[in-house]
């Protein structure tokens, strides 16, 4: 178990992971004044909770003003980004589940074996059962008295939960756009890659200004800013194993460090060496 608390200040974030539970990771923030995230996503599944004062919540081409007691979640995939309004207090917190993981829960609650990870519509909620169970989750989790099995079983517990009440099983799915979906997947496969916009198009079969136009609406971010995030998510993955943070801004594909710290801290508002621990 590791429980990250770079710094002394309760502006730096703090991180909590296990090898015991790889499939989940929690975050905290005490003082979110200071922190500025750009839009970004995660292969993961993301659920946070705002435990004090106020903050502008972006999802995809929606934008709403949360507040304390408030519940968010994001799909993966979904293109999002959580900023302080001002200098308003704000502080929360995160769970980031594997999707495998959650797509398990998912069958056993009586979904398709054949059926993938199943979308929640609702992107915030003010359910204080659910806002309760979060924070009681986190505490579990980052409590270094309590073992293994009383962990998973308090998250298998309220992931149930919180899909029982969000996402039944007669709710509707947003339909994929199949040739913006196959741009994306070019893109996540070669992510640490150089890329060219014509080889994204080819394996679309997309014209370059439809897929620059259709890729925006679609995602919330250009085809670029698509693969700076596959490629953050790329580096998280590798800063978790313990890797060189020098080694891993060049295995993403980044030209230097410098710019692989810049593009780190405005996708995860902290540094590769504060994730890493």
């Amino acid at each position: 178990m590791k429980l990250c608390k770079p710094g002394d200040s309760d502006k730096a974030p703090r991180f909590w992971r296990d090898d015991a539970l790889p499939f989940i990771e929690a975050r905290s923030i005490a003082d979110g004044r200071e922190v500025c995230y750009s839009r970004h996503s995660h292969e993961h599944f993301s659920i946070g909770a705002i435990t004090a004062g106020r903050s502008t919540y972006v999802h995809e081409q929606s934008r709403f003003e949360v507040d304390a007691g408030t519940v968010v979640l994001m799909n993966p995939g979904d293109v999002h980004a959580c900023n302080p309004i001002d200098d308003q207090p704000w502080s929360y917190l995160m769970l980031y589940v594997d999707t495998a993981w959650l797509t398990d829960l998912q069958h056993q609650l009586g979904f398709a074996n054949d059926q993938a990870f199943r979308r929640f519509a609702i992107t915030h909620t003010q359910d204080m059962t659910l806002f309760n169970g979060l924070q009681n989750v986190y505490e579990v989790l980052v409590d270094q008295q309590q073992d293994v099995l009383h962990k998973h079983s308090a998250v298998a517990e309220f992931f149930t939960d919180v899909q029982l009440r969000l996402n039944p099983a007669d709710q509707p799915l947003r339909e994929p756009d199949t040739r913006l979906a196959l741009a994306a997947g070019f893109i996540r496969d070669h992510c640490t890659q150089t890329l060219r916009l014509e080889d994204i198009c080819a394996a679309a079969q997309l014209s370059q200004s439809y897929l620059i136009r259709a890729f925006k609406q679609h995602y919330g971010m250009t085809p670029h800013a698509f693969l700076i995030n596959r490629r953050i998510q790329f580096a998280r993955d590798q800063l978790r194993r313990g890797k060189l943070i020098a080694d891993v801004a060049l295995e993403a594909g980044f030209a230097d460090q410098a710019h692989f710290q810049r593009a780190f801290k405005q996708h995860l508002a902290a540094t590769p060496g504060q994730y890493r621990g």
